[in-house]
C-alpha cells in the first residue's frame, strides 16, 4: 500500500482576474524592451491557463501604477539579429504539448504540398470507413456463426445461413477493398505526412510573437497530432534510459523552452475552435514523457478532453458526453482528480497521482516577445537544432544531416552571403536581388513552400513545381559544393596559398572540415551525404540517401559542383537537338527524381561483389548513372533517344502528379518487374509512378521500375572498354574517334546516310527552337541596353553632368559595331536556312 500524502500536490490554475493582470504585465514589459508581445488572447488562454494561481502572483510587480514583470522573472536572448524575451516560471506538468516540428523527427515529414494535404484527408476518411467496416465484418461473422450453430435443418434456416454467409463475404470483400485503398494512399504519401506549416499569428494585420497553424478538420488534426507523437516517441526509444521513469523518479532537472501556438479546428457541426496552447520548442521528449506519466494524450489537450477522463463528483450522468476545450478547466479537473486519488490509502504506487508528484509543476521558459515575429518560427527551429546537435542524446543520421544543412543555410544568412551565393549560382535569374531570405531559408529546408525561389527562375521561363524543385536542388548543390576562384599562375620561388573565396570557409566552419588542402574521400562522402539528405526532403517519396554515392567526389568538394546554368527546358531542347552535353547535364538534374521515386530506379549498391549468381549482378549508383548517360551516344538494343527523352520528361514531372498514371486505352497498369506475379501480390499503382515508354517514346502498359531500368540499361553498358593498343587491333584503329567521347565495350558501326537524314530531321525542330530562344535573348538584351542608356542620358541632362571621355565612348561603340556586324551576318545565314528548309 502506498502511504497517504498531503493534499493539493497538484496545483489549481489561477482565475481570470489574475490572468488579465499577467497579460498587462507582459504587454508593458514588452513595450519597455521594444519587442512585440503575443496576442492578449494567447496569454489569457494559453499561458495564464497553464500557471498555478500562486505562480502568477509571484511574477507580477507594480511599478508607477502599472503592472510589469519582476526583473528575475524574464530574460532577453539574442538569437542572431533577433531578440527573444523569455518568461521563466513554473507551469503545470501536464500543460505543455510536444511541438510537431522537432528536428529529430524531420525525416518523418514530407514537403507541405497541397496534394499531400488532400491525401491525408482521404486517408483519415478511409481509416474511419475501415473501422466501421471492421465492426460490420465482425458483426456479420457473429451472425453467421450463430445461425450455423443454431439447431434445425428446415429450408428457412438454410436460407438464413446462406444469406448470412453472403453478407459476411461481402463485408470481408469491402474490408479488403478499404485496406487496399488505405495502403495505396499511404504509398502515395510516401508513408509520411506533409510537414505542418506554422506562421506568426496576425492581429489587426500585424504579426505577433506567437505561432498559428492552418485550419484543419477535427479528424485530420487528431490524426496529425497522433502521428507526430508516435514518431517523437519512436525517436526517443534510442535513449539509454527510460525518460518517463526518470521524470517520475527524479523530476525534471532542466528547463524547456515553449512558445504559444494556436490550432484551428473545424468540428463536425461546422463550428471552429481556436485553442491556444504551450508547445515545447526544446524538451519535446520531456513534454511527451510528462503527459505519458499523467496518462494524458496530446490530442486531448488540443482538440478537447472527454469529460469522462477527468470527472468531478458533481458531474451529471447520462446524455452525450461533453468535450472540454478550456485548458484551465482541463488542468483543474486533472489536478482535482489526482489530489483526490492520491489521498486514498488504497492508491497503488503505479497510479499517476503518485508517479507524477515530482513533475506536478516544472520550470520552463516561455517566449513572450520578439523583435521580428515573422522570423520567430525559424529562430525557434534553429535553437532546437543547436540544442540537439550539441547534446548527448542519440541522433538519427538522416535527421542529423538535415539539421546540419539547416545550420549551414543559417550560416550563409548570418554572414550575409546567402543572396550572393544564389545569385552566383543562377546568373540568368530574373530578379536574384529581390529574394526574401526568410522564405528562401524555409523553402530550402522544406519548412515552407518553394514559391520564394521564384526570383531565381530565368527570365521568360514558366514557373511550375518542376522548375521550382529543380531550382531548389541546384541551390542546395551550390550551397553545399560552392565554387572557389580559379588558381592563379604560380610565381617562381614563391609560396602561394590557394584562394578559397567567400563561400567555402562558411561550409568548412559549419561542417568543421579540415583545411582545403586536406580534403579527401572521407570528407567528400560526408558532404555528399549532407547534400543527399537535404535534397531528399524535397520529394514525397524519400529514398535511401546512400543512393547518391559517387555523384560527387573530391574534385567537386574542393573545386565546386560546376553546375550547367541552363534551365530544364533548354536542356531538354538541347538533348532533343542532339547535344550530348545537354543530356549529361539533364541526367544529373534528374538523378534526385530517379532516387526518390515510388519505384526507385537508383538504389544503393546491390548485388554480390564476389559472384553474380549469389545476389545478382553488382550495380552501384555510379554504374546506373553511367549507363543512362552513355545510352544517349551508344547504340543500345531497345533504347532510342525518343525513349530516353520521354523517360526524362516523365521522371522530372512525376513528383507533382496529383493522380496515378493512366494509359490512353484504359488498360490496367502493372509494374514491369511484377508482370509474372499474382495479382494480389502486385504493387498498387499510385501517383508519381512513371509509365514505361517504348522506342518511339509512346507509353506502354507497364510502369517503369528498377527491373525495367536495369534490363534496358544493363551494367555492361556503363563498363568502360579496355584502353591501350592491342596486338590484334589493326594499325590506326581507335584514332578516328574523338578523345573526349565515351568509350564502351560495345563498338559502333558506321552510320548509314539514311539514318543520318532521319536523325537530322528529328533533331532540327529542337535546334530551330533553340536558335529562336537565343535570338530572343539577344533582342531582349539589346532592348535592356537601350533602356539603360536612355536612363543614363536623362540623368546626365537632369544633373548637368559632363559627358564620358571620348576614349570610353569610342571603345563601347566599337564593341557594339562588332555585335551589329555579327547580327547582320547572322541574318544572311538565317535567310539561307529558310531557303534550305524548302529543300529538306
Amino acid at each position: 500500500m502506498a502511504e497517504k500524502r498531503s493534499d493539493d500536490i497538484y496545483p489549481q490554475i489561477g482565475n481570470a482576474l489574475w490572468a488579465g493582470r499577467l497579460a498587462d504585465a507582459i504587454e508593458n514589459t514588452c513595450a519597455d524592451y521594444e519587442v512585440v508581445p503575443p496576442p492578449r488572447q494567447a496569454i489569457l488562454e494559453g499561458l495564464a491557463a497553464a500557471l498555478p494561481d500562486t505562480e502568477i502572483k509571484a511574477l507580477i510587480a507594480t511599478q508607477r501604477g502599472r503592472k510589469v514583470l519582476k526583473p528575475n522573472a524574464y530574460r532577453i536572448v539574442q538569437a542572431g539579429d533577433e531578440q527573444v524575451l523569455l518568461l521563466t516560471c513554473d507551469v503545470h506538468g501536464a500543460a505543455v504539448v510536444p511541438w510537431d516540428l522537432n528536428d529529430r523527427t524531420a525525416i518523418c515529414w514530407s514537403s507541405p504540398a497541397p496534394e499531400a494535404s488532400q491525401r491525408v484527408k482521404d486517408l483519415v476518411a478511409t481509416e474511419m470507413a475501415l473501422q466501421d467496416a471492421t465492426k460490420s465484418a465482425k458483426s456479420a461473422e457473429k451472425e453467421r456463426e450463430a445461425l450455423r450453430r443454431a439447431p434445425g435443418d428446415d429450408a428457412y434456416a438454410s436460407q438464413a445461413l446462406a444469406a448470412a454467409t453472403q453478407k459476411h463475404q461481402d463485408a470481408i470483400r469491402h474490408l479488403h477493398e478499404l485496406e487496399a485503398e488505405k495502403h495505396a494512399l499511404l504509398a502515395a504519401l510516401g508513408h509520411r505526412r506533409p510537414r505542418p506549416v506554422v506562421r506568426a499569428v496576425q492581429e489587426d494585420g500585424q504579426p505577433k510573437a506567437a505561432l498559428t497553424l492552418a485550419e484543419q478538420p477535427y479528424a485530420v488534426a487528431v490524426h496529425m497530432q497522433r502521428y507526430a507523437a508516435d514518431n517523437l516517441k519512436r525517436a526517443g526509444t534510442k535513449r539509454g534510459y527510460d525518460l518517463a521513469e526518470s521524470l517520475a523518479d527524479a523530476g525534471q532537472l532542466s528547463k524547456g523552452m515553449n512558445v504559444l501556438q494556436q490550432w484551428q479546428i473545424t468540428h463536425a457541426d461546422g463550428t471552429v475552435s481556436k485553442p491556444w496552447r504551450l508547445a515545447a520548442v526544446t524538451g519535446n521528449n520531456r513534454a511527451l514523457a510528462r503527459l505519458e506519466v499523467f496518462r494524458v494524450r496530446p490530442e486531448h489537450l488540443i482538440m478537447g478532453m472527454p469529460q469522462s477522463l477527468v470527472p468531478l463528483p458533481k458531474d451529471k450522468k447520462g446524455g452525450p458526453e461533453p468535450l472540454l476545450l478550456s485548458l484551465r478547466e482541463i488542468l483543474n479537473r486533472l489536478s482535482a482528480r489526482l489530489n483526490r486519488d492520491g489521498a486514498k490509502p488504497e492508491t497503488e504506487a503505479t497510479d499517476p497521482s503518485l508517479r507524477a508528484a515530482k513533475i506536478a509543476t516544472v520550470s520552463a521558459e516561455i517566449v513572450i516577445g520578439c523583435t521580428k515575429p515573422e522570423a520567430l518560427e525559424h529562430v525557434l527551429r534553429a535553437l532546437n537544432i543547436n540544442d540537439h546537435l550539441r547534446g548527448i542524446q542519440p541522433y538519427d543520421e538522416d535527421a542529423r544531416l538535415i539539421a546540419l544543412f539547416a545550420t549551414l543555410v543559417d550560416a550563409y544568412a548570418r554572414e550575409a552571403l546567402l543572396a550572393d551565393a544564389l545569385a552566383e549560382a543562377f546568373p540568368d535569374a530574373r530578379a536574384a536581388d529581390l529574394l526574401e531570405l526568410t522564405g528562401v531559408r524555409d523553402a530550402l529546408t522544406v519548412n515552407g513552400p518553394l514559391d520564394p525561389l521564384e526570383p531565381l527562375v530565368p527570365a521568360g521561363a514558366d514557373v511550375s513545381p518542376v522548375v521550382l524543385r529543380d531550382i531548389a536542388v541546384r541551390a542546395i548543390t551550390a550551397l553545399v559544393f560552392p565554387g572557389i576562384p580559379p588558381e592563379e599562375p604560380q610565381q617562381a620561388n614563391g609560396r602561394t596559398v590557394r584562394d578559397t573565396g567567400r563561400f567555402w570557409p562558411v561550409v568548412r566552419g559549419t561542417l568543421q572540415e579540415p583545411a582545403w588542402s586536406h580534403i579527401r574521400a572521407k570528407a567528400a562522402e560526408g558532404r555528399m551525404r549532407l547534400w543527399s539528405a537535404a535534397v531528399a526532403q524535397l520529394f514525397v517519396y524519400r529514398g535511401n540517401i546512400l543512393s547518391a554515392l559517387g555523384l560527387f567526389g573530391t574534385t567537386e568538394t574542393k573545386e565546386g559542383a560546376g553546375q550547367d546554368p541552363r534551365p530544364l527546358t533548354e536542356l531538354l531542347l538541347g538533348a532533343e537537338a542532339g547535344d550530348a552535353t545537354a543530356w549529361t547535364a539533364l541526367v544529373r538534374r534528374m538523378t534526385p527524381a530517379l532516387i526518390h521515386a515510388p519505384q526507385p530506379f537508383i538504389t544503393p549498391g546491390q548485388g554480390s561483389e564476389a559472384s553474380d549468381g549469389r545476389k545478382g549482378v553488382r550495380r552501384t549508383p555510379k554504374s546506373a548513372l553511367a549507363a543512362l548517360t552513355l545510352a544517349y551516344t551508344v547504340n543500345t538494343p531497345g533504347v532510342s533517344r525518343a525513349l530516353l527523352l520521354a523517360f526524362a520528361k516523365a521522371v522530372l514531372e512525376h513528383p507533382d502528379a496529383p493522380r496515378p498514371p493512366e494509359p490512353d486505352d484504359g488498360t490496367p497498369l502493372i509494374c514491369y518487374g511484377e508482370q509474372h506475379w499474382a495479382e494480389a501480390d502486385r504493387t498498387a499503382i499510385t501517383a508519381g509512378m512513371v509509365i514505361a515508354p517504348d522506342t518511339e517514346g509512346q507509353p506502354t502498359h507497364y510502369v517503369a521500375d528498377k527491373a525495367w531500368f536495369d534490363q534496358l540499361l544493363p551494367v555492361s553498358l556503363g563498363t568502360p572498354a579496355p584502353t591501350g593498343n592491342s596486338a590484334d587491333a589493326p594499325a590506326g584503329a581507335g584514332n578516328t574517334a574523338d578523345a573526349d567521347a565515351p568509350s564502351t565495350a560495345h563498338g559502333e558501326a558506321a552510320a548509314d546516310p539514311r539514318d543520318q537524314l532521319t536523325k537530322l530531321r528529328r533533331e532540327l525542330p529542337a535546334r530551330v527552337e533553340l536558335a529562336e530562344g537565343n535570338y530572343q535573348k539577344a533582342v531582349d538584351a539589346a532592348h535592356a541596353l537601350m533602356t539603360d542608356f536612355e536612363e543614363a542620358h536623362r540623368l546626365r541632362v537632369q544633373l548637368e553632368e559632363e559627358s564620358l571621355p571620348a576614349e570610353r565612348r569610342i571603345e563601347w561603340m566599337e564593341k557594339l559595331s562588332k555585335a551589329r556586324a555579327a547580327a547582320q551576318a547572322s541574318v544572311t545565314t538565317l535567310e539561307q536556312v529558310e531557303a534550305l528548309i524548302l529543300k529538306v
